[in-house]
């Protein structure tokens, strides 16, 4: 268990061009809408209906490859998914960690901004644009470590996270510059599928952590399914 000590982002948000008056007013409501979302997510925290995921962080300091005869077996792969669509090929990992961001050159790994999206939705679009640096991967000793490399909150659900046998898994918010053990090694060696809803909807084997950008998803939030959040990712891990 890891407790929260303020940590100083490595990265520094980037200088917004200039906005025309109906583009502002736009961010302007979504700003708002975040905000209620807060709020909402602070009064029911009070009431004991969400978990923080305080005591599991810690500061923060294209395609599927096939794998060839004596090639290094993936640990896990990645899919970048805006809505109920599935953008581009899985990412298969190899290398111990991995850089998930938007433009380049902001890292060396999986860039989503390469990716070809038909999606037209305002909506997506914002949340694209505040991906920016996003997310590291990281494989451990004692498991997988997510760090939120952007400006904006991430938020993850994941069955080594919570009490698997519960009837839903809690939604984690992660802020800026901070780190949470998303993958828990130990507790996925003793664990069974877990009962979540939309876990078990996937035809998937292994375990899956889901991990969505700026917006938030659950019993906290407006949206009730990871699929109706603008930008998100799917990680599924190889436990063989």
């Amino acid at each position: 268990m890891y407790s929260v000590t303020p940590a100083v982002p490595l990265l520094r948000p980037e200088r917004r061009p200039r906005r025309t008056i109906g583009e502002e007013e736009e961010e302007e409501e979504e700003e708002e809408e975040e905000e209620e979302e807060e709020e909402e997510e602070e009064r029911k925290l009070e009431l004991g209906q969400c978990s923080s995921s305080s005591s599991f962080v810690r500061s923060g300091e294209d395609s599927l490859v096939v794998q060839e005869s004596g090639e290094r077996p993936h640990w896990c792969v990645v899919a970048y998914w805006e809505e109920k669509t599935r953008v581009g090929r899985l990412y298969s990992v190899q290398e111990s960690s991995l850089d998930i961001f938007y433009d380049l050159p902001q890292g060396n790994g999986f860039c989503l901004g390469q990716l070809c999206s038909d999606n037209k939705s305002q909506l997506v679009q914002m949340v694209r644009a505040k991906i920016g640096f996003g997310v590291q991967l990281t494989r451990e000793a004692d498991g997988v470590w997510v760090y939120n490399r952007s400006c904006y909150p991430i938020f993850i659900k994941s069955a080594t996270l919570d009490n698997p046998d519960s009837r839903a898994l809690l939604v984690h918010k992660v802020f800026p510059g901070f780190s949470i053990k998303a993958f828990d090694l130990d507790k996925a060696t003793s664990l069974r599928r877990p009962n979540d809803h939309e876990f078990t909807q996937q035809p998937r084997t292994g375990f899956t952590v889901q991990m969505s950008f700026v917006k938030g998803w659950g019993q906290c939030y407006t949206r009730q399914f990871i699929s109706s959040c603008p930008c998100w990712l799917e990680v599924i891990f190889n436990t063989r």
